[in-house]
């Protein structure tokens, strides 16, 4: 069979929708009946773990964005249950419940908000043109809107528990000596943050982090790690300055101040040193000849080496989320790492 045959092997195998394999001369299957055996080369196995820890960085984003995808049509399937419960517990259909508790309280607007919206649109069109595509987009934007509360008031009401984990990273290649950890080392929740102290994100989500610690107490040991990120040019020098303070025992409250205040300058670091009564003169010193320098490099590499492109990066457990997160968000993981049984210090978990 030549290379013309094959390919239109796997041409009728994809027009039925079938994965088609080929074998050609030198390439080996690897050994199906081991599923953490993802390739054979020249009868050297090569297994998911390794290509996990190998090629991590080229992985972990693709796996998120993943899991984004998987979560959200979760999310869509647990309203959907959520709302055929409901139906079957009063005796309805879901399309009489939806009519009920959704649809006949969705209200048509005004004709001043109709033309309010109007103005807001990008159209050569006549106001009187669009009316009607006005009307309906308003009244489908009133019922999402509207369905979305409902959903939240049935979610409060009723257990709703998410077994689906963000993927995991193996996070063994950290450097623990240079860790800086605020919590019990035994505690059940390992949080490491990724973050950069010019980082929008991470100025936002900074006090969220510290409520989070506060409120599990000795059940979540967080681990800040720096990544400074290219395109902020303050960022360098500020993770260098906290680990300065940090030689002086006021690594926290000096990484907090930073990220309330959001002063960066070198010259507004060594005010906010004195601020928090550190020695001046050794603070200077250390900043000045970057001295922490190398540190803050080596957490940066680590960083790229798991898959980390931007921050705030978290992994709880070892599980990965990154974005844009707030309180709810990290809570909510941390719950559900608590309910499942560990399996490893480095990446328990699911």
């Amino acid at each position: 069979m030549g290379l013309g045959d094959l390919m239109s092997v796997s041409g009728r195998a994809l027009k039925l929708g079938l994965c088609a394999t080929l074998v050609l001369p030198g390439l080996r299957l690897a050994a199906q009946n081991d599923p953490s055996v993802v390739a054979n080369v020249g009868g050297v196995q090569v297994t998911m773990s390794e290509l996990e820890q190998e090629e991590s960085a080229k992985l972990l984003t693709a796996h998120y964005q993943y899991y984004q995808a998987e979560i959200k049509a979760l999310n869509d399937l647990i309203d959907k249950k959520l709302i055929e419960q409901k139906a079957k517990s009063e005796h309805l259909t879901v399309e009489q419940l939806i009519e009920r508790e959704i649809n006949s309280k969705v209200t048509d607007p005004t004709e001043d908000q109709m033309k309010v919206y109007y103005e807001g649109v990008e159209t050569t069109q006549p106001y009187e043109a669009v009316r009607d595509k006005i009307l309906e987009k308003i009244r489908q934007l009133r019922t999402a809107k509207a369905r979305l509360e409902y959903v939240r008031k049935l979610r409060a009401e009723t257990e709703v528990y998410i077994a689906l984990a963000p993927p995991r990273a193996n996070l063994e290649t950290q450097n623990t000596q240079s860790a800086l950890t605020l919590g019990p080392e035994k505690a059940p929740i390992k949080l490491v943050e990724f973050a950069d102290y010019e980082c929008p994100y991470c100025q936002k989500v900074a006090a969220d982090v510290r409520k989070l610690v506060a409120d599990y107490g000795d059940k979540v040991a967080f681990t800040y790690r720096d990544f400074p990120l290219p395109m902020h040019a303050r960022a360098e020098k500020a993770a260098e300055a906290s680990r300065c303070a940090n030689k002086q025992n006021k690594f926290w409250q000096f990484h907090d101040e930073l990220y309330h205040s959001k002063e960066l300058d070198v010259d507004q670091l060594k005010a906010q040193a004195r601020a928090l009564q550190l020695d001046s003169t050794e603070f200077d010193k250390c900043l000045d000849s970057g001295e922490q320098a190398n540190a803050v490099e080596q957490d940066r590499k680590e960083g790229e080496h798991l898959g980390i492109n931007g921050t705030p990066s978290f992994f709880v457990n070892g599980h990965y989320l990154s974005g844009a997160l707030d309180y709810a968000s990290l809570r909510q993981i941390v719950e559900q790492q608590l309910a499942t049984p560990a399996k490893g210090a480095n990446g328990a978990g699911n």
